[in-house]
């Protein structure tokens, strides 16, 4: 089973006209462990790092239960959202709340929420949106299984 990993680099990029400029950037990462994590983000990212050093300065679990990307190019944010999946208890009758935190790519906040409601609502589950935020995450890398 698979998890996601929120990784976090560091690397020195061309500045406009200041020379090299030290940035940090946020990726989600699909990996087995942390050090899979850690070695995919460095092959993912390698390439876009022509001075300096890459450094990982950190990576956490991310507990996230679905993604919702598309390949629209005007499409570049990704948000998370958090929600509230709605049951009832059969025996006491109460309502139980679980939630859910997912992402959502998409080029605004109404977008996202309207993409997100879109998804949802073909489910068969009640739920209700508690939160969308916007996120630093700057490029989702599935696992893609080598070719042979």
């Amino acid at each position: 089973m698979n998890y996601w990993f929120e990784c976090k680099v560091s690397y020195e990029r061309q500045a406009d006209s200041m020379g090299m400029k030290k940035v940090s950037e946020s990726y989600l990462v699909d990996a087995l462990s942390f050090t899979e994590a850690e070695k995919r983000i460095i092959k993912e990212i390698r390439p876009f790092v022509s001075v300096g050093e890459l450094e990982v300065v950190n990576i956490r679990r991310a507990r996230i239960a679905e993604l919702f990307l598309n390949d629209e190019a005007e499409d570049d944010r990704y948000f998370r959202a958090k929600v509230n999946f709605i049951t009832v208890d059969e025996k006491s009758g109460s309502e139980k709340k679980t939630s859910a935190t997912m992402i959502v790519k998409s080029d605004s906040l109404p977008n996202a929420v309207t993409e997100l409601k879109a998804q949802l609502d073909s489910q068969m589950a009640s739920y209700e949106i508690a939160a969308v935020t916007d996120t630093q995450i700057l490029d989702v890398f599935q696992y893609e299984a080598p070719e042979k």
